[in-house]
């Protein structure tokens, strides 16, 4: 390998197409080959981002000797079979949100990267923005106390059901939770630093047998919870709110902050604003290549276990609509 990232891109959707644009605001890293199963929408797409190698199968692109790591940036239900195709080939892999359908293909997953000593990460861009490693400070160092409780929200409004859409088709993911409430989940996970030891939820699953919004109680303790608001047919303020002993800290479209806003008891409150570059999704980038030119497996960011325990509450909470995924469990 060389110290510049050769990045290859499975599924050439609009996540990837983001994601291939935050590649090229980086210095030493390239979007060097893309895959589709069309050789021709592999062909476009690897013109507009001036990738060498483009393939009409992913096989190819898991047996290039010079591809250094793959973004899986494919439909949910092909996370894990992807994934596994790459990690079996000797590839690094960043593998999009969310890592798997249920926590049953999460662990084959992490298995896999660990008996292959190659390198995995959940593809959370938020936890990488500016204001993210700030908030972690900012928790870490108790500014506003003991924190004792979060609130979240992250949902839009899909103005039509399209059944065939992958976020309305069971057989693709679909669903808020999968979707969006994933970025809450792992936010509360970040925050609190554990799993909940009792959920209460309650969601509304549409005509196509995938939730459309739900609201989720998490406890950890006597004195710590967190409230977590998601949807596909409701617009939602995207804000997020971390209440401690102290104080409080604010965040809008806190999925990628560019500003938040802190309050200590007995000072005004004071707002932090960050200058994000690129599009933010270079900053995830980053990280992933700094971690394997640095010869680690995982990214202390974004650890594997701490992906293995989000996805199992995401399956507890689904337990609780009496929903599972896959669909053919």
């Amino acid at each position: 390998m060389t110290d510049r990232i050769r990045w290859g891109l499975i599924g050439l959707g609009s996540i990837s197409r983001k994601f291939a644009t935050g590649v090229g605001f980086l210095p030493d890293a390239e979007v060097y080959a893309v895959a589709s199963r069309s050789g021709d929408k592999a062909d476009a797409f690897g013109a507009e981002f001036g990738a060498t190698k483009c393939y009409g199968s992913y096989e190819a692109l898991a047996k290039d000797p010079d591809v250094d790591v793959v973004y899986i940036g494919t439909p949910h239900t092909y996370h894990l079979p992807n994934t596994l195709l790459c990690l079996n080939a000797g590839k690094h892999v960043l593998c999009e949100k969310p890592f798997a359908v249920n926590s049953a293909q999460a662990q084959e997953m992490v298995a896999c990267a660990r008996a292959n000593k190659r390198f995995l990460m959940d593809a959370f861009w938020t936890r990488f923005f500016p204001g993210m490693v700030k908030l972690r400070q900012l928790l870490a160092d108790k500014i506003i106390g003991d924190v004792m409780l979060l609130q979240v929200d992250f949902g839009f409004r899909m103005g039509q059901i399209m059944p065939d859409h992958r976020l309305f088709n069971p057989e693709l993911g679909g669903g808020a939770l999968l979707d969006v409430g994933v970025y809450c989940v792992q936010l509360a996970s970040m925050v609190f630093g554990k799993q909940p030891s009792e959920i209460l939820s309650q969601g509304t699953l549409g005509s196509t047998g995938v939730d459309e919004f739900s609201a989720t109680i998490f406890k950890y303790s006597d004195y710590e919870l967190a409230t977590i608001a998601t949807a596909i047919r409701l617009s939602t303020p995207q804000e997020a709110r971390i209440m401690g002993s102290k104080g409080t800290i604010a965040l809008s479209e806190w999925w990628r902050p560019s500003q938040m806003t802190v309050a200590v008891s007995g000072s005004e409150p004071e707002t932090l604003s960050f200058d994000n570059e690129g599009n933010g999704f270079n900053y995830e980038a980053a990280a992933v290549g700094n971690c394997i030119r640095s010869g680690l497996i995982e990214c202390d960011v974004m650890p594997l276990d701490e992906t293995l325990a989000i996805m199992d509450t995401m399956d507890r909470i689904r337990a609780v609509w009496g929903l599972r995924y896959p669909v053919e469990d």
